[in-house]
């Protein structure tokens, strides 16, 4: 009797092993079973059972639940790799839907014309031809303080003929260099060649017009063909280890179909997708680094949409007066208001010092003894790209009892820790997740924001800061709404478990372009990923330091890395987040 429950034990153990052994196969994707692929990922997540990490097994599962006592439950998103449009993507659940289509509606760009054959590049909005003019206002030309000023932007071609389409990427400022005062103006397309822009009137004295044409509106036929048809334009590698064994492989969010297989290192928590050409020779649990790969060069685009001081980031004359003299505000004086724009400027600048127009005061912190009592008895961990790397350092170096701890980490990579043990301060900063064009990243650095919030306790004396934007730029906007969204879920659980603790976030800004960065990483990309994360965040108890209009309201050039005043006045925002009672 004995024997016989113990070979049927046997014989059940025999059979699941083969069961289990031919689950783990490695995935295949080509032309051929592209049907097979999304019969795959329809209710089924393939993950690894190694780590977050590394992959290729399945978890048949539309459920899954992290390890942390909070259960995650239908939150990973479906990839369905098709032939044509290989990187499509849909959300899991009827909820995430409703709301990645609101947030696709309120980033939706006007169209864009056509390229024709041949291309004939003197059709398309020209800069120096086209002109701004500054609306009347009041009887007698007069300004106040708390006006708002009304601009309209007239787009012509190179041979000067009037534009009768919209989508042109504008941008627009209004500053006054010798007070160090400026203000970001407000954009609206009336999509027959014709926009305005507002600005408010916040200082008295001269205040000058800047309206800058990113990009025109047949660039952006461009930028939206490319994301469509070539989001692996740029493309990652991950170099495998065993023993004295090593191979590299390609790695992306999407990869193109073929019969390679294919390591599947879907994060297990999130969902957020990560994909590699398994090695020949190795396993994919022998993937040890990650690093950016290169840019394809065999782009099929205009260049000429995309020049530097001819149709790139240049300055759009004025056809009369390009400055306003604005004077005190007179008691009892009506303001003179635009109905163009409904909300107006988060900040502005004046003597140099942001000044925010809603929400907290900002002080000044100009001392680094100032600085060390806002943050005195605090932990302040930073989670992002490069951007955010910048805020660890700016502060690492303005703070002397600040003292780096040596982890021997790469200096673009991270992470990085600093404490003052004296004041208990401590300082860390660790990069996000893939996608991220860092050079050699361990894959046991290879974090999700989402999965490092689950790990915070929290509390009145803990601040998070979060700035995560500018590696998602070639991809479809989907990929981005869905790690904001497994972000803001982290978030909420911290706040819910913590309620005290402060959490930041970073915006994207626009940036100096060349061509290369134009098809990678264009302030029309950055733009509609700024929108995003203002959506997916708002009525959050969250802190956003508005980078995007402390760039453009500048006097500095935009720069991907803003220079150290603007970082100061951005670190002023979040100590007086920190510290309201503070004046530096």
């Amino acid at each position: 009797m004995k024997s016989g429950l113990f070979l049927f034990l046997a014989l059940l153990v025999v059979v699941s092993i083969l069961y289990y052994m031919n689950n783990l196969k490695e995935t295949h994707s080509s032309e051929d079973n592209a049907a097979d692929w999304r019969r795959e990922f329809q209710g089924e997540v393939i993950l690894s059972h190694k780590n977050n990490s590394s992959g290729g097994s399945k978890v048949h599962s539309t459920s899954i639940n992290a390890v942390n006592p909070t259960s995650i439950s239908a939150v990973n998103p479906t990839v369905s790799h098709m032939f044509r449009g290989f990187c499509s993507f849909k959300p899991h659940s009827s909820k995430g839907a409703l709301e990645e289509n609101l947030l696709l509606d309120s980033i939706s760009w006007p169209v864009t014309p056509t390229l024709p054959s041949p291309f004939d590049l003197n059709k398309t909005s020209d800069p120096a031809h086209s002109t701004f003019t500054i609306l009347p206002g009041r009887k007698g030309g007069q300004w106040y303080t708390g006006d708002q000023l009304e601009v309209v932007v007239r787009m012509h071609d190179f041979h000067g003929l009037p534009k009768k389409s919209g989508g042109d990427v504008l941008l627009a400022r209004l500053h006054n260099p010798t007070l160090g005062a400026g203000v970001a103006g407000q954009v609206e397309d009336h999509l027959n060649g014709s926009y305005s822009v507002v600005f408010s009137l916040l200082w008295e004295g001269s205040a000058q017009i800047e309206v800058i044409l990113v990009h025109p509106s047949e660039a952006v036929t461009v930028l939206r063909r490319l994301t469509r048809e070539q989001p692996d334009r740029v493309y990652f590698k991950s170099l495998f280890r065993a023993g004295k064994i090593s191979e590299t492989t390609n790695c992306n969010v999407c990869l193109h179909p073929t019969k390679k297989p294919v390591c599947n290192y879907t994060d297990l928590h999130t969902g957020d997708p990560w994909f590699c050409y398994k090695p020949k020779k190795l396993s994919c649990d022998a993937r040890i680094s990650h690093s950016r790969g290169g840019f394809k060069k065999n782009l099929k685009i205009k260049n000429e949409l995309f020049q530097r001081g001819v149709n790139m980031k240049v300055l759009i004359p004025a056809s009369g007066p390009a400055y306003v003299t604005v004077l005190p505000k007179k008691k009892d004086q009506p303001q003179i208001k635009s109905t163009i724009v409904k909300s107006g400027p988060s900040g502005y600048y004046y003597q140099g010092a942001w000044r925010a127009l809603g929400g907290t005061k900002v002080n000044q912190f100009n001392t680094s003894t100032s600085i060390t009592q806002c943050l005195k008895g605090k932990m302040v961990h930073l989670y992002g790209d490069s951007t955010i790397r910048q805020w660890f350092q700016h502060l690492n170096n303005a703070l002397p009892d600040l003292k780096e701890f040596d982890l021997h980490s790469a200096k673009q990579i991270g992470p990085f820790e600093a404490q003052d043990h004296p004041n208990n301060i401590l300082l860390t900063y660790r990069c996000h997740g893939p996608p991220i064009r860092f050079a050699n990243v361990p894959t046991s650095e290879l974090r999700y924001v989402a999965n490092e919030l689950d790990h915070v306790v929290g509390g009145p004396n803990i601040i998070v800061v979060i700035g995560v934007w500018s590696h998602f730029s070639t991809f479809p906007i989907e990929v981005y709404i869905w790690r904001l969204q497994s972000i803001r879920r982290a978030v909420q659980r911290l706040l819910s478990r913590a309620p005290g603790t402060l959490v930041v976030i970073r915006t994207a800004n626009p940036k100096a372009l060349t061509l290369y960065e134009a098809l990678v990483n264009s302030d029309w990309y950055s733009l509609q990923r700024d929108r995003v994360l203002r959506a997916v965040f708002k009525g959050l108890n969250v802190h956003l330091v508005d980078a995007w209009e402390m760039v453009i309201a500048h006097h500095l050039p935009h720069s991907l890395h803003p220079q150290p005043p603007i970082i100061k006045n951005m670190i002023d925002v979040v100590l007086s987040c920190i510290c309201p009672w503070n004046h530096g």
